[in-house]
């Protein structure tokens, strides 16, 4: 990173995603101390061209090279450089231009890119869980010998992150808070009959469509748990989630004195991504504030493994280790699409990724090639298991 008083140059990895527009949005309201230099999209070529203008980054790609000719034309006239795929992306970030990388990109596809990111030793200010999901044993030890930081940015990480400022005791425990997501005093029948739109329907939070379903089915709160994991070095057995359906307390951390520490807001994604980007220094966001007199309550409960099983295959996958984190986030990513595309019912979500984690090959100590095989392989068998309707 630049000295506390320069702007840092920021790339997005994922803007035209909900972390990437809102992080946008923060950069917008601190034009003094934050400058895109790269941002990047799957295929909304419109927005990433109106980001694009707004922001007047150096380089832009779009990974979909069908809409190449359309955002070169649009950009050229502005002399922004436009590129095609994920090897432009890994290239383009090892530019010394480049101070911080967020990494917004969805599911396994954001592994890559991330890597790249680390091995130019930049900061990554890191919203793709499934980086840590699938390779935490080799990411994490990877940033910490070419001194890249990771700056949490999911919002219960962050939390985490921010109670842990300043202490030197003993970390006990991680209480990891989750809201239940919009299903969370179904019934196991309401859950099998539930539909897309029910699923999207989030309570507390505006999300994408896969971390949406996620939070749904929480699985989100599982691969979360995996992430703190890392991100934290704690034990599994260390790391106790807790529902809390208003969203206020955003986790906690429980220390060997017996003091518990939580970072508490309203629920804005806004808050933990500002706060990755500005590290260590807090600065002004425009966002409504916590009334205390106005808080009916803040209630917790334990999450129902029964009801909502992906969360147990989190925790067995995490405790067998090897590949198993990896296999999991992958059949969980066929599963979910699946189910978005109505060719299979919620609660087959918890079916497929079980099975696939029984069928496909366990490797103890696996490498970096062996996570991408893993991906593949595991994907192929959810996605085999889908079709034969198991």
């Amino acid at each position: 990173m630049k000295e506390e008083t320069a702007k840092r140059h920021i790339a997005i990895l994922g803007s035209t995603g909900s972390i990437g527009t809102q992080a946008l949005d923060v950069i917008g309201q601190h034009p003094d101390l934050f400058e895109v230099e790269l941002l990047t999209a799957n295929n909304n070529s419109r927005l990433l061209i109106e980001q694009a203008r707004r922001f007047n980054p150096a380089s832009v790609v779009i990974c979909n090279e069908d809409r190449y000719e359309e955002i070169f034309e649009a950009l050229d006239p502005l002399d922004i450089k436009v590129f095609t795929g994920i090897d432009s992306i890994c290239d383009l970030l090892r530019s010394p231009s480049i101070d911080i990388v967020l990494t917004a990109m969805v599911g396994f596809s954001g592994l890559r890119p991330t890597i790249a990111a680390i091995r130019a030793g930049k900061a990554i200010a890191l919203a793709n869980k499934e980086t840590l999901v699938a390779a935490g044993s080799l990411v994490i030890p990877l940033a910490r010998s070419c001194g890249a930081p990771i700056l949490p940015v999911d919002s219960e990480h962050s939390a985490i992150f921010q109670c842990l400022q300043g202490e030197h005791a003993r970390l006990e425990k991680i209480l990891l808070t989750g809201s239940g997501g919009p299903f969370l005093h179904s019934s196991k029948a309401e859950l099998a009959a539930a539909t897309r739109q029910q699923a999207l329907n989030h309570p507390r939070w505006k999300m994408g469509a896969k971390v949406t379903i996620d939070s749904a089915s929480l699985m989100n709160k599982g691969l979360e748990l995996i992430e703190a994991r890392w991100l934290f070095g704690v034990d599994p057995a260390d790391i106790e989630v807790v529902i809390h359906p208003q969203s206020i307390i955003h986790s906690m951390v429980q220390f060997s004195d017996g003091c518990v520490m939580a970072q508490l807001s309203q629920p804005d994604m806004r808050l933990p991504i500002q706060y990755a980007l500005s590290y260590p220094q807090r600065i002004d966001l425009n966002t409504s504030r916590l009334d205390f007199a106005a808080l009916a309550q803040l209630s917790f409960e334990k999450p129902d493994l029964d009801r909502f099983p992906c969360l147990q295959l989190a925790y067995d996958a995490l405790e067998k280790g090897g590949n198993a984190t990896c296999i999991l986030n992958g059949a969980n990513e066929v599963a979910v699409a699946a189910f978005l595309e109505d060719r299979i019912r919620f609660t087959d979500i918890p079916a497929v990724i079980a099975q696939t984690l029984e069928r496909c090959q366990f490797v103890a100590e696996p490498d970096l090639d062996a996570i991408y095989s893993t991906d593949f392989e595991a994907k192929r068998l959810a996605a085999e298991l889908i079709e034969r309707k198991y």
